[in-house]
């Protein structure tokens, strides 16, 4: 006859194995969220880019420079429009002389780069990890909200309502890809201040750009719903970047304005 100790041993072994592995996966979180923001905080890098962003009511094609100074944009279509290569230097001459604009856009750049961060680092706390398998030499760690989370902000609330996966880059710790659906309803003060349904997906996909040095170039966000505290996030939104290259780190305005003048569509 079997002792009891027989019968619970195999469960007790399933039980640590899972929890182990559910650690190790936590532990690789743990080093990506650290990698990418010592990365972030080093980051002095300049680019040019070309983005593709598409919403319900717009659509734009566009160049887009990065200097320190600011960001500018060469349009070359709004709205299925071509929009002419003087129109567009006229546009971004009068951005770089209008310090209050780029003063508006340095500090929305700041506030969502804070964002962004405070984000990152709830992701070790905010999900249950496990890791379920590779693809293409990156590790797929799949998330489910934590029951014993607790959301600090209404934006970690929507963040925790999500299940989905993380792709690493096991050999630099780089998040390759981070994929979620909302798996509930979220509602703010009953939906007074507005609600997300249950369904809503993102997919934000990450590359190397240069050495050491990744970029986004495709975020998807379709979520339904209507939230008065996103003000600053679309809720349908499909955005491909491509064609990166480096510009120095000292490039003034004007010289990113020759630059992007100089690009074919």
């Amino acid at each position: 006859m079997l002792k009891i100790g027989q019968l619970i041993a195999p469960a007790v072994l399933l039980g640590m194995c899972v929890a182990a592995q559910g650690q190790d996966a936590r532990q690789l979180v743990e080093q990506a969220v650290r990698t990418e923001l010592a990365a972030d905080a080093a980051d002095h890098s300049c680019w040019i880019y070309y983005d593709v962003d598409r919403k319900p009511d717009s659509s734009v094609k566009q160049w887009v420079a990065e200097t320190h100074s600011g960001t500018l944009d060469r349009v070359l279509d709004k709205n299925g429009q071509r929009v002419a290569k003087a129109e567009a230097r006229s546009q971004m001459e009068s951005f770089a002389r209008d310090t209050a604009a780029r003063a508006k856009q340095r500090t929305s750049g700041e506030h969502d780069d804070k964002q962004a961060a405070e984000m990152l680092k709830t992701l070790p706390q905010a999900f249950l990890w496990s890791e379920t398998g590779t693809e293409d030499g990156d590790v797929v760690l799949h998330f489910k909200p934590n029951p014993q989370f607790h959301p600090p902000t209404y934006q970690s609330r929507v963040f925790a309502a999500m299940e989905g996966d993380m792709k690493v880059d096991r050999s630099q710790h780089r998040i390759v890809s981070l994929k979620g659906r909302m798996i509930h309803d979220v509602r703010f003060f009953g939906g007074l201040l507005g609600y997300l349904k249950a369904g809503g997906s993102f997919d934000v996909e990450r590359r190397e750009t240069g050495q050491g040095e990744w970029q986004i170039t495709e975020t998807h966000v379709h979520i339904q719903g209507h939230a008065l505290l996103f003000k600053n996030i679309s809720e349908e939104e499909d955005e491909e970047k491509s064609k990166f290259k480096p510009l120095p780190e000292n490039i003034s305005l004007a010289e990113a304005e020759r630059e992007l003048l100089a690009q074919t569509s």
